[in-house]
């Protein structure tokens, strides 16, 4: 019930990565093209990015800018898109799930550490989801107790990977696990900021790998170039500078 995005390669403008294409991400706020469940993702946004090294700030860390509010409402943050520059991004648009709010809280992606990480999809049982995942809260995640429905799974998520460091084995994980307790729709898209790694577990999820390095991994294409391909369902999709690799998530696991 969202779309997401997120880039590695060369350094690029927030601006270029979410509002420059025919069918950005901006676009898909309004006016998605393939989405199979809501209409429209205007309950908030979130973008998180790794600033490039040497700038100010915990070296590695993630900075985000997430509102309550569609993204075409913040003119303002379109201005300052076109001054942040970036290698690694993970963003979102969000259409809330039923029962829950559109307070900033909910807007992804989450953080903790080095991670960031946004969930397209939800759960029949959210309250059965939440007993089986989300406690104990991950220490310093304090996304972990939003009040939504993908918290269990970021809680979940934080705990695995800082457990093995596996971040596709993590995210594998946790979508058989919420599966244990749970139907629902488990797209999950995150990055360490080295590799950027998404499930296809009940929604769309797409690849494209660009001539000059860049790759993309996103709920749904921005444009009409040749080079998309869609993650199979069942899948765990790696993209890192060199290579895009798929997985099926029963064989995944956190070493």
């Amino acid at each position: 019930m969202c779309r997401h995005l997120a880039y590695l390669g060369p350094p690029r403008t927030l601006h270029e990565l979410l509002y420059a294409a025919p069918h950005s991400l901006h676009v898909q706020s309004w006016a998605p093209r393939r989405q199979r469940y809501g209409t429209v993702n205007a309950d908030g946004f979130g973008v998180g990015w790794y600033p490039e090294p040497g700038a100010p700030g915990e070296p590695g860390a993630p900075l985000r800018y997430r509102r309550a509010m569609p993204i075409w409402g913040d003119a303002s943050f379109a201005d300052a898109a076109r001054a942040i520059t970036s290698g690694c991004v993970v963003a979102a648009v969000r259409d809330a799930t039923v029962g829950f709010g559109s307070e900033e809280s909910g807007a992804q992606p989450f953080r903790a550490d080095r991670l960031l990480f946004s969930h397209n999809g939800a759960a029949k049982d959210d309250e059965a989801l939440a007993a089986a995942l989300a406690a104990p809260p991950p220490p310093g995640a304090l996304d972990a107790r939003a009040p939504v429905d993908s918290a269990p799974l970021f809680a979940h998520t934080v705990r695995l990977w800082r457990a093995s460091g596996d971040l596709p084995g993590s995210l594998a994980a946790v979508v058989r696990h919420a599966r244990e307790h749970s139907e629902g729709r488990y797209n999950l898209l995150a990055s360490d900021g080295e590799a950027i790694v998404g499930t296809a577990a009940g929604d769309t999820l797409f690849t494209l790998r660009e001539p000059e390095g860049g790759v993309f991994v996103a709920s749904e294409p921005f444009d009409d170039a040749p080079g998309w391909r869609e993650v199979p369902e069942g899948t765990v999709v790696v993209a890192s500078a060199g290579r895009t690799e798929v997985y099926q998530i029963a064989e995944q696991s956190p070493q």
